[in-house]
């Protein structure tokens, strides 16, 4: 099963660097050696075993997107799952980059009506802290204005924290067939482990899958005991960006890694596999609950997590 993601946006707006730190494992402190991408760059991205994510990198000189809305226009806009339009936050053309970008729309409503839109503000580390939440809701508005009637949904990121995690999260979470049902089962699964969350990740990008939070927001509290603990919005986001750097620090060392065990004074942290294509992070706050029982329940619901992606990716086909 393919779903194919168009990445867009202007040359030099980032995106070439957010696809390799995201699907390639390369850190930030690599990106800067990336070239600039010629025409189209296709490549296909195994996601959660069967999905494979059939993403074009599009550059972004005028040249090439002249091209892709004109001689190249369905071929580029047809069969598209997702569109990711980057803008660069600092941009000194944006009226021609809002130019580009609405005609790419109009790409998308010829071909591909159903696919869904978001748009990355990017490159936010270069806007002081103070100022950053302002500017980014200020851009937001103004994409949303030059989207008219096309629903899209807007982040700010940057290849230096976890919002880029944040964004493509939401993005692949749209891409993945019977997410909602996955959340639904892990909140059983958190219920009859007494966990506090649990979090479902994709093994190789560990980006956020699915959790037991009742909502899709990743700023929302999970119902029950959950409320009685403080838990940072940024939660998912940050655990993702730490762990993929600490399987870096792993593959350097020519260490595999396999699974995580946390026992701090406020709460109780395991992270192993779930299925052949998914880790699974579980947190306790009661300390009556042993890690070897948190581990024992992992072991007991991966059957079921195994025939539910199947089932699935199945659903799709």
């Amino acid at each position: 099963m393919k779903k194919k993601v168009l990445l867009m946006g202007a040359s030099g707006s980032g995106k070439t660097s957010m696809r390799s730190m995201i699907f390639s494992n390369n850190p930030a402190s690599l990106t800067s050696r990336l070239g600039a991408t010629i025409d189209v760059e296709q490549n296909h991205v195994r996601f959660l075993g069967d999905l494979i994510l059939n993403l074009w990198d599009c550059g972004g000189q005028d040249a090439f997107m002249d091209s892709y809305l004109s001689t190249q226009r369905s071929i580029i806009f047809s069969h598209v799952g997702v569109m990711i339009y980057v803008f660069d936050v600092e941009s000194r053309e944006m009226e021609k980059d809002l130019e580009y970008y609405r005609d790419c729309l109009e790409g998308l409503s010829q071909f591909s009506k159903d696919a869904n839109v978001f748009l990355l503000v990017h490159k936010i580390d270069l806007v002081r802290d103070t100022e950053r939440n302002a500017v980014v809701q200020r851009k937001a508005a103004e994409l949303e204005r030059a989207s008219g009637e096309t629903p899209v949904k807007v982040f700010g990121t940057s290849i230096y924290d976890e919002s880029l995690y944040k964004a493509w999260s939401n993005i692949v979470n749209t891409l993945i067939p019977n997410a909602r049902n996955l959340s639904k089962h892990l909140r059983i699964f958190a219920e009859a482990c007494s966990a506090t969350e649990v979090i479902l990740f994709e093994r190789t990008t560990f980006l956020v899958i699915a959790t037991s939070s009742r909502t899709d927001s990743s700023d929302a509290f999970p119902s029950g005991p959950v409320v009685l603990h403080a838990l940072d919005p940024k939660r998912y986001e940050r655990t993702s960006e730490l762990i993929k750097a600490f399987k870096q620090s792993c593959s350097r060392l020519r260490e595999e890694f396999r699974s995580l065990e946390m026992e701090l004074a406020e709460f109780t942290a395991v992270l192993d596999e779930m299925t052949k294509n998914t880790y699974v992070l579980v947190v306790v706050h009661d300390p009556a609950i042993e890690t070897a029982a948190i581990k024992m329940n992992i072991c007991m619901a991966r059957k079921k997590f195994e025939e539910l992606q199947g089932d699935s990716l199945i659903l799709e086909k």
